[in-house]
């Protein structure tokens, strides 16, 4: 008896150990450092993080709230695949609990959530990702696709949020897998995305949705192709989009192509990342995970590349 307590203390040491060495390297990187990051608007993008708080989900959560505590986010932009591996059956899913609310529970974190859906959860129920709403007060998801502006001290920044699993044709055609990407009317979608951004006037645009227009990825070259052939063309039409950013690689990379004017992001997995390399356009790439800081002030726009240790990795800035 005694020889098991003492094995459960040690344990209880060992663990109490590893916790405050993940805070004090955490600390490492001063407030002032996080400061320097902060505009007139500041919010969180976080994506492919739903691992019931494995590998690195839950510290990477814990680093989100302790940075918020500095830099005050307005919002939070959850791009897709907040649940792995197949979605939510319903908003009483006990996922909601377990990959959401128990992991992102510090009180910087309870802020609007803007969330889009991945492929992964269009391997479930997605009308009850639109419908947690009803449930959660900081989950803000009004329609599959939609648009924000974000204000604050005389800075503007529209954030468009696109669906992009029903614009990709192999989501489409396997209806089994995922049932509902056929049913969504494409044109229709892309008809707004048109709209939305010929009449935007804001000091910044940013396009958000969960696949790549461009990236270095072991994934179906054809889901590139069709976000090429389909959305690409709209982004460049009115000359107005800073950043088209998105996630589903679980990587870091930054890829400006010649002749646009457009930054392409992939933002990592917040939780469990993949190697990667440079492609043509790469500006850089790391396979760290982590979460990104985007920021603003009417005369520059900036993107930080966190990686889990609260060190901006890369950056990616704008200016006017």
């Amino acid at each position: 008896m005694k020889k098991n307590l003492f094995s459960t203390t040690l344990t209880m040491l060992c663990t109490v150990a590893m916790l405050l060495a993940a805070t004090l390297k955490m600390q490492a990187q001063t407030p002032a450092e996080w400061k320097a990051m902060k505009g007139n608007v500041t919010m969180y993008m976080t994506n492919d993080m739903g691992r019931n708080g494995y590998y690195d989900q839950k510290p990477i959560a814990e680093l989100m709230g302790h940075m918020g505590e500095t830099l005050g986010p307005k919002c939070v932009l959850a791009v897709g695949d907040i649940h792995h591996f197949n979605g939510v059956a319903s908003v009483n899913d006990p996922l909601w609990t377990t990959n959401y609310e128990q992991i992102y529970s510090h009180p910087e974190l309870m802020l609007n959530w803007f969330p889009v859906l991945g492929n992964h959860e269009y391997r479930g129920n997605t009308q009850a990702v639109l419908d947690y709403g009803t449930v959660s007060r900081r989950w803000v998801m009004p329609s599959r696709y939609y648009t924000k502006v974000i204000t604050s001290k005389g800075t503007s920044v529209r954030v468009v949020f696109i669906d992009t699993t029903p614009l990709i044709d192999r989501y489409r055609a396997d209806s089994i897998t995922y049932p509902d990407a056929h049913k969504q009317d494409m044109q229709a979608q892309l008809n707004w995305l048109d709209n939305t951004l010929k009449t935007a006037r804001e000091d910044w645009v940013i396009v958000v949705g969960h696949h790549p227009i461009y990236a270095h990825t072991p994934k179906a070259e054809s889901e590139r192709a069709d976000m090429q052939k389909r959305v690409l063309p709209i982004l460049k039409r009115y000359h107005n989009v800073a950043i088209y950013a998105c996630g589903h690689i679980h990587n870091f990379q930054h890829i400006k192509m010649p002749a646009d004017d457009i930054d392409y992001v992939v933002n990592s997995s917040s939780s469990l990342a993949r190697p990667v390399q440079a492609v043509e356009g790469t500006v850089f790439c790391s396979p760290a995970d982590g979460f990104s800081v985007i920021s603003a002030t009417k005369e520059q726009l900036n993107m930080y590349m966190i990686d889990k240790d609260g060190k901006a990795i890369h950056t990616i800035s704008r200016r006017k």
